[in-house]
This record gives structure tokens, sequence and C-alpha cells, in this order.
């Protein structure tokens, strides 16, 4: 196992550039990502993140869950870097102190990536500021099997430790990606998408569309909306019912009830094949 000597400084040089990992500007300068707690770098570690460095609390008693991380990590060339409580709380988000956080390269993921099948739901996030709603819709999508996050005009990097978290790690098994939004349209278009834009002003209630067929759900933040070029005949507008005295949802809601939206009508027509 590749391992280093304790780090027990708070003024290691390691220890500092991992910390600027936090600020989106250190994630830009080096190119790299951080991520926290066992659960979300195993995922990492499955999905073939390439973790590059993996700093470990040394307790008395190290968790099992900790060593089976530093088995996957070392098997994929990772540096096991044991360091000090008190060093492992400088590294660490909070009260998420789980023994065990994680450098990474970030995926770059291209729009010429995607594998997708003859009928796939992608979902397309425009301005979404708030790293922790990318994140919970990140989590809707890989629960109710959508293809892809693609995320358009973002205003928030796409391995945000907020996001990371809020997706409990499906970040990186599920194919996510940035891109510019005409590029995306024009991607959507060149492969025959049915492009559903989510409006509050809208004249068509979300169940009142077909999902079975390839299909973009497209959702903008709640203080801007939509821009203009989710306009126009190519592209229909649906919408939530809403009762009360708000208009809209929080996002991630609104990317829930319509990704499972889809889910249904793919199980029911299923079900009506099987019969």
């Amino acid at each position: 196992m590749t391992e280093t000597a304790l780090i027990t400084s708070l003024q290691n040089q390691r220890v500092k550039d991992a910390v600027r990992l936090r600020d989106r500007r250190g994630r830009q300068d080096q190119g790299r990502i951080i991520i926290d707690g066992t659960r979300e770098i195993d995922r990492a570690l499955n999905a073939g993140c390439a973790i590059t460095e993996l700093f470990v609390r040394q307790d008395d008693i190290v968790p099992t869950a900790i060593e089976l991380l530093e088995l996957k990590a070392d098997a994929c060339g990772a540096e096991i870097i044991p360091v000090t409580p008190q060093v492992f709380a400088k590294l660490a988000y909070g009260a998420r102190a789980e023994g065990v956080v994680a450098i990474a390269t970030p995926p770059n993921n291209s729009l010429a990536d995607l594998q997708l099948g003859p009928t796939p739901l992608v979902a397309i996030l425009e301005g979404v500021e708030k790293p922790g709603n990318v994140g919970a819709v990140i989590r809707s999508a890989d629960g109710a099997g959508v293809a892809a996050v693609i995320v358009v005009d973002g205003a928030t990097d796409l391995y945000n430790p907020n996001t990371i978290r809020a997706s409990l790690g499906t970040a990186f098994s599920m194919p996510l990606l940035a891109a510019p939004a005409k590029t995306v349209r024009d991607w959507l278009m060149e492969n025959r998408f049915q492009i559903l834009a989510a409006r509050v002003d809208a004249g068509t209630s979300y169940t009142q569309v077909s999902y079975q067929r390839a299909t973009a759900v497209v959702l903008g933040s709640e203080a801007t909306g939509l821009s203009d070029i989710w306009q126009g005949d190519a592209v229909t507008s649906i919408k939530l019912p809403m009762r009360g005295v708000a208009d809209s949802l929080n996002v991630s809601v609104t990317a829930a009830l319509l990704f499972y939206e889809a889910l249904r009508q793919a199980d029911v027509a299923e079900s009506e094949t099987a019969g």
C-alpha cells in the first residue's frame, strides 16, 4: 500500500492545498476536487473516478469501512496519507468528520461521451445557483433512472462539495456534464429529442404529455426561470398544479416529480406490453 509518513502539522503544504479545494477558485486552480464521507468516496471509486489522495485520520481504531476504502483506493493508485486528528479537523467539513477525505481529478464528460438508449430521459438544468439543489436533482435523477444530467450556463461548478454531498455521491455514477445552452439545444434537436420546459405559466400539465420517447426535461432557477432559448415551436412548456399561495416548488422537488412521472409512464407501458 502506498502510504506517506504521518502528517502532524497544520502548515503542511499538502494539507493547505487540500483545504483550498473547499473554494471554487481552489478547485479551478488545481484542477482537483475534494470528497467527504465514506459512502461518497466509495461511490466515486466504484464509478472509476480518479482519486489521487486519501487522507485518513489516525485514531486508535480505524473503522472497517475506512480500511476497505484504503484497499480500494490503493488498488486504483491513490496515495494513502495518514494525518493526526487535529490535522483531519482542518480537512473535514464541519461535523461531517467520518475519518476520511479524498482528493480526485473530476470527471470530464461531454455530449459526445453520452451513450443513450432508444428513448432516454435527460435532465437539463439552466442557471441553478445552489449546489445543494443541483445535487438533489442528481440524486432524484439517479433514483428515477434518468440517462444524464446536463448543466447549462451553470452558476456553480459540477463537483462542488455541496453538490457531491447532496447527491449522496451519485454525481459520480450519473453521467454529468456542463455545456452552453445553445450547444445543448442544437444537440437535442439533432438527436430528435422532445423538449419539455418547466414553467409556472405553462398551459399544459406535466401529466398531459407522454415521456415515452427521447425526452429532455428543462428546469431553471426559481429566481430567474428559463431563458428565451427554451421557447419556440420545438419546445413544449409544462407546469405543476399549484393550489396555494406559492407559484412554484423548489427546483429539486419539481425535478423529482417530473422524473417519476416519466418512470410511472414507462412502468405502465411495460406492464401493458407484458400483459
